[in-house]
């Protein structure tokens, strides 16, 4: 009788634990689209085919998303930290060095897991029912590759050839916000593209087959705006935190995680709370600066 009760009572557990994993996802996809929204309510642009030059483009939003896609109400802070870096040899980058040391000290990769409408879009793709490649010590490897980008894309060539060069050459992001429906709404626009679009086109449509079959590819492997914020992760005023004293090593949460994560917490955590919903002694939540993460 008591082992009818008590495996009764596992599954009520087992019924609670995926109904809160659910709660908690719908929650934060909710936050990712009314980010992508806030960021995007130009809406008179995607009829006009005109870039918004509102004062409000003066303003950096902490997650990817570009300046000139015809929706936009708020720059990139990667497009932004280029087109600086390249006039710094006239004048010092103080306001966008400012304001991504002010996002990443804030969130570090809360803004990767909350505040990214191209992680949203990567994570819609990955739900498109294809076979998935699971993390692996490839994946782990492939994760540095960003470190890469951030320091050629991002500073080298901005600095020394004045071109954003992670914008004019990758961000997939770039071209499906902005590239594409401009050319598609702008006659003028359209008659200009060349061979440099259509490579544009050719990275994004390799990421999004990646993000089909590979959790998050972009945001894992080649994203310098992550690289940049994973940096700030074990100091960031928010984030998620391990209870040592209830945490039995069991690592249930390292196995849930999708990302390339070690630990939790670590540079490559975007603090999705995954991990939150598989853990035995409910010893992971959501911190801020004044809890120190005691894993």
């Amino acid at each position: 009788m008591d082992e009818g009760r008590d495996g009764l009572s596992g599954m009520r557990r087992d019924r609670m634990m995926r109904l809160h994993e659910h709660m908690a996802a719908f929650g934060r996809r909710y936050v990712q689209l009314l980010a992508a929204v806030l960021y995007n309510c130009h809406l008179s642009g995607f009829v006009t085919g005109r870039i918004g030059k509102s004062i409000s483009k003066g303003i950096c939003a902490p997650g990817l998303n570009c300046y000139s896609c015809p929706g936009a109400v708020v720059s990139c802070p990667l497009g932004s930290l280029q087109g600086a870096l390249s006039m710094s040899a006239y004048r010092f980058p103080f306001y966008m060095l400012g304001t991504i040391l002010l996002f990443g000290i804030l969130l570090g990769r809360v803004i990767c897991g909350f505040l990214c409408p191209f992680g949203l879009i990567q994570e819609l793709l990955h739900a498109i029912p294809f076979p998935k490649v699971r993390k692996n010590r490839l994946t782990r490897a492939l994760s540095y590759m960003k470190y890469v980008i951030l320091a050629l894309f991002v500073i080298v060539i901005p600095i020394v050839k004045m071109s954003p060069g992670f914008c004019k050459y990758i961000c997939p992001a770039g071209t499906l916000e902005a590239g594409i429906p401009l050319v598609l709404l702008d006659e003028e626009i359209r008659e200009t593209v060349g061979l440099l679009f259509s490579w544009k086109v050719y990275v994004l449509v390799v990421c999004i087959l990646l993000c089909a079959v590979c959790y998050r590819a972009f945001c894992r492997f080649f994203c310098p705006l992550g690289a940049i914020y994973s940096f700030f992760n074990p100091v960031a005023f928010f984030g998620i935190s391990v209870d040592r004293g209830k945490c039995t090593g069991c690592n249930a949460c390292i196995a849930a995680c999708r990302m390339d994560t070690k630990r939790v917490g670590d540079r490559e955590c975007i603090h999705c709370g995954a991990c939150r919903n598989v853990c035995p002694e409910d010893a992971i939540r959501y911190r801020h600066a004044f809890e120190r993460n005691n894993r």
